[in-house]
């Protein structure tokens, strides 16, 4: 009884108070956030807002623009007024206005929670201070260097499945050259695990040596991004960083996320380590990485960096790996099976790909030839455009300003604008894959998977910011993705090398496989009550 009176109380009103304190706040930013003549849906809950359902339909925000207009609020995570926003004016405001538009500190909570500190949770001089050290490792002469790994595990995957339809033939679906039905999404996270271990860091994860062998960090993201529950999970780090409070708790899954960023933090522990171990053995020192630029070089160097200012600290340069494994991996991977996805259901796509691809004699090319197939470059952007592998992306207003509209909009009280005053501490939306996909941008089969369309784009298109293409698929402004050469070449090069290999059907009736989001990420499943899994395909080896 005293142990109550005198521990369990205290603590638990503590705890309470916190709780109403952090409420009491919330409320007061949404009553005084000068929105109330904007639309939107009913909260759905007074803890998930409307999270609950976004995460179970992904299609709800496209509901929703139908519904309210291209500007409207929702409400995420314990009531918090979020406002989406599909106006690309706004959203080159926001993106241009670094100083002005970050990531909410809910969110670099969230991710810090499983990434450590590195450059995706960074903002301010700490961003530009690790975009300084990053840089170098993805320019285009460091990409045109990597291009012989990504060539190399294609032709390590080809070899797998060449190998799995031979044991097949004339057994179920491989008789009589009618094929096998491979689940290529697991195939594709484990071939770019491979290529960000080898490219990026030259550390050998060896995923695509056997189905059944197991490798720590592929089990990790699998346990993390890949589950039934994985929805579950990333409410609860993103509430652990609404009130850091609950970050105490054992909530749903925090044993995976634990046991992952634990695993993250290890293998990029060991790498730095082993790699510095190497540069003071060899007696070089610093000088060891005179000539290199890629990323681990890259960071290294800043490491071993004479200036304060440019230096990152040991913690510094292990918190950026993680950030890289899951960029390198699950974003590029999930780019790679929504462009097979598409080739098989578009069979005329896939054979005019093909013819073009194999008008390259050699069977190792570089970068430049890559780059050099027109249709090629086609069927890479419209994959990018149509299935961008984020689907959203969110900035947070650290003070006042006033955002520009490129077309006005009529609010609840009947008054049209054309801008839109904002307060401090506001959270926006910014829906790339509902920008990538606009009718009034890319025309009225903006929906269709067409490369052809980029022999021609709109006008319109020119209005949308991005670091490439038009697209807002890596983003715009100082925080663009920072590795989106190293992704297009790496795609460019599997696909040159599968596609020249192997023909791909559809192995599920037409409406069967569909669009899964894990959080601001997705990817193409077969759709079930639950999250979805797998992309299961026909593959068959081609012959001309």
């Amino acid at each position: 009884m005293i142990i109550i009176t005198q521990v369990v109380l205290p603590i638990t009103g503590v705890f309470l108070f916190y709780i109403v304190f952090h409420l009491a706040r919330i409320w007061y930013r949404n009553l005084t956030n000068g929105l109330g003549y904007i639309g939107g849906p009913a909260n759905g809950s007074f803890v998930f807002g409307n999270f609950k359902q976004m995460a179970e339909d992904v299609y709800l925000t496209s509901k929703w623009r139908q519904q309210f207009g291209r500007i409207f609020k929702f409400k995420s995570l314990f009531g918090i007024t979020e406002l989406h926003v599909c106006d690309v004016k706004a959203i080159a405001h926001i993106v241009s206005r670094s100083d002005i538009y970050q990531r909410s500190p809910v969110t670099r909570l969230s991710i810090q929670s499983l990434l450590g500190r590195g450059i995706l949770s960074a903002e301010g001089e700490e961003h530009r201070k690790h975009r300084r050290a990053l840089n170098p490792a993805f320019g285009v002469a460091q990409i045109r260097a990597m291009t012989e790994i990504f060539v190399e595990k294609g032709y390590q995957l080809r070899e797998i499945w060449t190998r799995d339809l031979a044991k097949s033939n004339g057994a179920g679906t491989g008789k009589g050259g009618q094929g096998q039905v491979i689940e290529v999404q697991a195939w594709l996270r484990r071939l770019t695990l491979d290529v960000i271990g080898q490219a990026g860091f030259n550390y050998d994860f060896d995923a695509l040596q056997g189905e059944g062998k197991p490798n720590e960090l592929n089990d990790a993201f699998t346990n993390v991004f890949h589950s039934p529950h994985a929805n579950r999970y990333a409410a609860f780090r993103l509430a652990g960083g609404v009130m850091p409070i609950l970050r105490l708790l054992p909530g749903p899954g925090w044993r995976i996320v634990l046991a992952a960023r634990t695993t993250m933090l290890s293998i990029a522990a060991r790498i730095v380590t082993r790699n510095k171990a190497e540069l003071r053995s060899s007696g070089e020192g610093k000088r060891g990485l005179e000539g290199k630029r890629d990323l681990l070089s890259s960071l290294l160097k800043a490491n071993l960096a004479d200036s304060e200012a440019q230096r990152l600290s040991d913690d510094e340069v292990v918190g950026q790996i993680p950030a890289f494994f899951l960029a390198g991996h699950e974003t590029t991977s999930s780019a790679l099976s929504w462009a097979l996805y598409a080739l098989s259901e578009k069979p005329t796509v896939q054979n005019k790909l093909r013819e073009e691809l194999l008008t390259i004699s050699t069977d190792n090319p570089t970068l430049d030839e890559l780059n050099s197939l027109a249709y090629l470059d086609c069927v890479v952007r419209e994959t990018m455009r149509l299935h961008s592998p984020v689907l959203f992306n969110s900035r947070y207003a650290t003070q006042d300003d006033v955002l520009p509209l490129a077309r006005p909009f009529v609010g609840k009280d009947g008054r049209e604008r054309d801008s839109i005053p904002i307060k401090r501490g506001q959270t926006f939306h910014i829906p790339i894959n509902a920008i990538n996909t606009d009718p009034t941008i890319w025309g009225e089969d903006a929906g269709e998977f067409n490369p052809e369309r980029w022999e021609n784009i709109p006008d319109a298109v020119s209005g949308v910011p991005g670091v490439w293409g038009n697209l807002l698929t890596f983003f715009a402004g100082n925080h663009n993705c920072i590795g989106f050469r190293f992704s297009l070449a790496e795609m460019k090069a599997v696909l040159f090398v599968i596609i020249r290999a192997f023909e791909f059907e559809a192995a599920l009736p037409t409406g069967s496989i569909g669009r899964a989001a894990m959080g601001a990420l997705q990817k193409p499943a077969v759709l079930r009550k639950e999250n979805g899994s797998g992309l299961p395909l026909v593959v068959k080896v081609y012959n001309a």
